[in-house]
């Protein structure tokens, strides 16, 4: 059977571009060019698709997210765009009456953003504890990199104010007493102790996840940290062919040797669709809460610059290993000290392209850093949404000239770098239209239009979150164009992005997901 699609704009992301049509052909793209070629080389039996003036291009790849993040979320209170703590109270109590929550059984709640908060009444300790009296609470914020918990769930951990503080991170006190609060490394370890929901639950929640993927467009995704305590998950899902997507995993390093052994045959290839992508470490934490790295101090502070952590060693030792296993490394980097300190430990390592290190999120990554960027052949994976939904919040920490300068994505083409854009799902929702719509336009919540001069075209930014993403995968011959002999992983949107007003773009629809061939998404009208 074969497909030939046509009548609508085509994308290809190739160097020749307006083709009539495409023929899809056992799961792979079998040819690109006029109808009637497609016709002539299409088997006896051929489907027409009509495009009826919608466009058709390569699916996206998610550069960076993490898969299980997702789908225990969707097991968890959501608080994203909660306006008050008296709404999150609100939507908390109604998880627990609606799920029927057992006195002493764990909660857990997801996309805190006090940023979001139209007063400034925080979240605290004994707001919790008159919340929820006799559950143990963790409230994680929306980068994924702090928490806070209630009394309950800080003596379910073993948490007392003797608790030693866990190097890179903070578990917070004030005046001799907890606060509840976790950050960064801290944070990292204790919820790595909660006990996680039971499997059968956990695979529904992926296909859920996974539904979510591809209801925005996207065959290819990640899970952008793997630790131990996620292997039996991981290992249920590949086992039951759980994947309707190509899943690719960064293992944490101490973590890797269980990994390979569980998944003998899934280093850099895909067993079924379940691919082991390399090293994930963490240097630093994020600019909205205040823990990015920075070579600079913070606006309100001159002697806070965030902080590390990890060491130079350490970070040392990590990139060596992986150049000498010759598998990738990608490496947490928001501020320019922490890409710093990235760059100068990868420079000591031979041959260090070879892998494509990436930076992910490289929010703060100086256009002074970028040549060394380049010599090292890393890939820039940026958080461009950070523009639109935290802009405003950089403006007031670092002041308008380093905020301007977030995501550099123009510089970094005119170095003639390759970069990549992501959502880190479920920091926020894996939009690539929102986040081409960021890349283009640059405009914060509040409106203003946050350094101009480092936008870039609509089709760089669509190359980004396709041809480029599967370049950081190692699958640009697979993946990420329509091409001859590549996967027929498609899109069908509601319109071009090329031929719309560049502010409409995030209103764009998308249509269908087709991933080998297979409709795995239709919009519902």
């Amino acid at each position: 059977m074969s497909v030939i699609y046509y009548n609508g704009p085509i994308i290809t992301l190739e160097a020749s571009e307006n083709p009539e049509a495409v023929l899809e052909e056992g799961g792979l793209i079998k040819c690109v060019g006029t109808f009637r070629e497609c016709e002539q080389e299409a088997a006896e039996h051929v489907t027409l698709y009509d495009l009826d003036g919608r466009c058709l291009m390569p699916a996206f790849l998610d550069a960076h997210s993490h898969l299980s993040n997702l789908a225990s979320g969707q097991m968890q209170v959501q608080l994203a765009h909660c306006s008050s703590r008296e709404e999150a109270a609100k939507r908390i109590q109604t998880f627990m009456q609606k799920n029927e929550v057992e006195p002493n059984a764990w909660i857990q709640a997801n996309g805190y953003d006090p940023n979001a908060f139209e007063d400034d009444k925080p979240i605290t300790l004994a707001f919790l504890d008159d919340l929820v009296p006799n559950n143990p609470l963790m409230i994680s914020h929306t980068s994924g990199h702090s928490g806070l918990l209630n009394t309950p769930g800080l003596n379910r951990l073993g948490i007392t104010v003797d608790t030693p503080q866990v190097p890179g991170g903070v578990i917070g006190q004030s005046a001799g007493k907890l606060t509840g609060y976790l950050e960064e490394n801290a944070y990292f370890e204790f919820v790595k102790k909660i006990p996680m929901a039971d499997i059968r639950r956990f695979l529904q929640a992926y296909q859920k996840a996974q539904e979510l993927y591809a209801s925005y467009g996207i065959t290819t995704i990640q899970e952008g940290l793997c630790v131990a305590q996620m292997l039996p998950l991981l290992k249920a899902l590949v086992e039951h062919d759980g994947l309707k997507l190509d899943l690719v995993g960064y293992v944490a390093m101490e973590d890797m040797p269980a990994y390979q052994a569980a998944f003998p045959n899934a280093l850099q290839a895909y067993d079924k669709q379940f691919k082991i992508g390399g090293y994930k470490i963490f240097l630093d934490g994020s600019p909205q809460q205040r823990t990015a790295w920075m070579l600079t101090p913070y606006v309100d502070d001159a002697d806070y610059f965030g902080y590390p952590t990890m060491s130079d060693d350490a970070v040392y030792q990590s990139i060596r290993q992986a150049g000498e296993a010759q598998v990738q490394i990608l490496a947490h980097c928001n501020g320019d000290a922490a890409c710093e300190q990235y760059l100068t430990q990868a420079a000591k390592i031979p041959d260090i392209r070879d892998i494509r290190p990436v930076i992910i999120h490289a929010q703060f990554l100086d256009t002074s850093q970028l040549e060394r960027v380049k010599e090292l052949g890393m890939i820039p994976s940026y958080f461009a949404a950070h523009i639109y939904h935290w802009g405003d919040v950089h403006i007031k920490n670092f002041g308008w000239d380093r905020a301007r300068r977030i995501s550099p994505c123009k510089s970094t083409l005119e170095k003639n770098i390759l970069f990549t854009m992501h959502q880190d799902t479920p920091v926020i929702l894996p939009d690539m239209l929102e986040s081409i719509w960021c890349a283009v336009n640059r405009i914060t919540k509040q409106g203003v239009v946050l350094g101009k001069e480092e936008a870039i075209g609509v089709y760089d930014a669509l190359k980004a979150v396709t041809i480029n993403a599967a370049y950081q995968y190692h699958e640009e011959d697979r993946k990420g164009s329509l091409k001859e002999g590549k996967q027929a992983d498609f899109v069908v949107l509601s319109q071009s992005p090329m031929a719309c007003d560049p502010m409409e773009i995030r209103k764009i629809r998308v249509e269908m997901t087709v991933r080998l061939g297979k409709v795995i998404y239709r919009r519902s009208n």
